[in-house]
C-alpha cells in the first residue's frame, strides 16, 4: 500500500495559489482517505507535530494576485519545505482555467521558483479537471460556463475572456505559458493517450522519442498532458508516478493532478476505495456569507438564497470612507448576535476596476470579514460558520482571521469544499469555513450552509 511505499513520507505536498483552489485540492485528497492538511504558509515543527502523520501536505498562497519578483520571494520557503519533505510529488496548485500573466501570477514564474526542487526532469502540466467541467483537448483549454452551462474555449468564455485582472486571450496553454517563460512545452495529447492503451511504458517510450528527436536541444521545459474524460485519470496518473519514482516530479495545474494520482494509486493496488463522504448538518448558529466575487455565477447564488438577510456594500465607499468599514462590521455582527444569517456583497463598480484597485477592494474586505467576526465574538456570539466566495477575497480573509491551518470537512459542491479552521485563538480554532472562486457552486449552494447537505 501506499504507506509502506512512502516510509513515512508524503505521497504529494502542494501549493496553492490562492486559498479556494488550495481547499479544492483538500477535498480531493482527504475525500480519498488520505490523512492531510492545509496549512496556510510553511508548517512550523511544532504546527507539524500538532497535525501528526501525514500523506498529503498543502500550503495556500496567494501567487496568483502577486507579480514575479513577489511571487519568487513568496515561493522561496516553499521550494525548501518541498525539498526538505521528500514527497515524490511537487504540485503547483494553479487554478482550472489557468487565468495568469506575465506580470502577475505567472505559471512561469512559479515554475522557475520551484524548478531546483525537481531539476532532474520537465514540469508536467495536467490541462483539465473534468468534473468541475474543464477540459484540455490538443492543448486548447476548455471551460464550462457555470454548473450546467455551455463549454467554451477559454478565449471566448464569457467571464474569462474579461477577467478583470488576468483575462484569457489564447486557449493554447503552450501558447499562452510561453507568454510566461516556458517556451518549450511538448504536448502529449488525448489522441496518443488513446494509441497507448492505458500502457504507460508506451507513453514513455514516446515521450523519449519525441526528445530525441530534438537533437542536442535538452529536455524540455514542460510537458503539457491533454484531459478530456474521466477515464484518462488513472493513466494519466500510473504515468505521473512512475516519473515520480525516478525523481522528484514538479507537477502544475488543478486538482486533476491529485485526481489523476488517486486514480493511478488505485489502478496499481496502492490505495484503497475511498471512505464513505461526511454531509453538512445544518447550521447550530448564525451563519456569515461574504460574496467579494463579481462572476454571474455568485451573481445568480446571492439572488437565489432565501435564508439571509443580504446587504450591499458599496465599493467605493469602503475604499474612500474611514468609518465605512466598522460600520458595516457593526451591521453584520448586530444581525448574527439576533440569530439572524447574514449575506453581504460587494456592489458592482460602474466601470471596470484596474488591477490595483481589485487588490485594495480585496484587502478592505477581508478586513470587514475580520472585525465582523472579532465584533461578534466580543459580544458573546463567536461564529461557528463562515463563507467567502471570490478567490483574492478569500486568500486574505483567511489570512486576516489568523488560522494556520484547515482541515477537511465536506464537499459542498465540485470544487467547493467546507473546511474546519485550526487556529492557536479558541475563538476561532473549529470555525467551519467554505471558500469558493467565483465560478463554482449551483444557485442554492448558500443556503445549504444554513440549511445543512444532508
Amino acid at each position: 500500500m501506499l504507506d509502506t511505499l512512502l516510509r513515512g513520507q508524503p505521497a504529494v505536498v502542494w501549493y496553492g495559489d490562492d486559498f479556494t483552489g488550495a481547499t479544492d485540492t483538500l477535498a480531493t485528497v482527504a475525500q480519498a482517505g488520505l490523512r492531510s492538511l492545509l496549512f496556510l504558509e510553511v508548517p512550523t515543527e511544532a504546527q507539524l507535530a500538532k497535525a501528526g502523520p501525514l500523506q498529503a501536505i498543502g500550503i495556500a498562497g496567494a501567487a496568483r494576485s502577486l507579480p514575479p519578483a513577489a511571487m519568487a520571494a513568496a515561493l522561496a520557503p516553499v521550494a525548501q519545505f518541498m525539498a526538505a519533505s521528500g514527497a515524490p510529488v511537487l504540485h503547483y496548485k494553479c487554478c482550472s482555467t489557468f487565468d495568469s500573466a506575465p506580470h502577475v501570477g505567472s505559471i512561469g514564474a512559479a515554475v522557475a521558483a520551484l524548478r531546483k526542487v525537481a531539476a532532474a526532469s520537465p514540469a508536467f502540466i495536467v490541462g483539465g479537471q473534468p468534473n468541475i467541467g474543464r477540459f484540455c483537448a490538443f492543448g486548447n483549454l476548455f471551460a464550462q460556463a457555470g454548473p450546467g452551462g455551455a463549454v467554451q474555449r477559454i478565449d471566448r468564455h464569457p467571464t474569462m475572456r474579461q477577467h478583470p485582472v488576468t483575462p484569457m486571450d489564447e486557449a493554447d496553454l503552450r501558447l499562452h505559458l510561453a507568454k510566461q517563460g516556458l517556451a518549450d512545452i511538448r504536448l502529449l495529447s488525448t489522441r496518443q493517450l488513446e494509441l497507448a492503451g492505458g500502457d504507460t511504458d508506451v507513453l514513455q517510450r514516446w515521450m523519449q522519442a519525441q526528445e530525441a528527436r530534438e537533437g542536442e536541444r535538452p529536455s524540455p521545459d514542460a510537458w503539457l498532458v491533454d484531459l478530456v474524460h474521466e477515464a484518462q485519470l488513472p493513466q494519466i496518473g500510473a504515468l505521473l508516478w512512475a516519473h515520480a519514482q525516478q525523481s522528484p516530479l514538479l507537477a502544475v495545474g488543478p486538482s486533476g493532478v491529485e485526481q489523476c494520482l488517486l486514480a493511478g494509486w488505485r489502478q496499481l493496488g496502492l490505495l484503497g476505495d475511498a471512505p464513505v463522504a461526511r454531509l453538512l448538518a445544518p447550521a447550530q448558529g448564525p451563519v456569515l456569507v461574504f460574496v467579494g466575487s463579481l462572476s454571474p455565477v455568485s451573481s445568480q447564488q446571492i439572488a437565489a438564497c432565501q435564508h439571509y438577510d443580504k446587504h450591499e456594500v458599496d465599493v467605493g465607499r469602503l475604499l474612500a470612507e474611514q468609518g465605512y468599514l466598522p460600520a458595516c462590521a457593526a451591521m453584520l455582527a448586530h444581525g448574527l448576535l439576533q440569530g439572524r444569517p447574514m449575506l453581504a456583497h460587494t456592489s458592482r463598480p460602474d466601470q471596470t476596476l484596474n488591477a490595483a484597485t481589485t487588490a485594495a477592494v480585496a484587502q478592505r474586505s477581508a478586513q470587514l470579514v475580520a472585525e465582523t467576526l472579532r465584533l461578534a465574538a466580543a459580544q458573546g456570539q463567536p461564529l461557528r460558520r463562515l463563507g467567502i466566495a471570490g478567490g483574492d477575497t478569500s486568500s486574505l480573509a483567511t489570512q486576516a482571521l489568523g488560522l494556520w491551518g484547515l482541515a477537511f470537512h465536506s464537499t459542498l459542491a465540485p470544487g467547493v469544499t467546507l473546511s474546519v479552521a485550526r487556529s492557536d485563538d479558541p475563538r476561532i480554532d473549529g470555525l467551519e469555513l467554505m471558500l469558493k472562486g467565483g465560478q463554482m457552486g449551483d444557485a442554492q449552494l448558500f443556503d445549504r450552509l444554513v440549511t445543512g447537505a444532508g
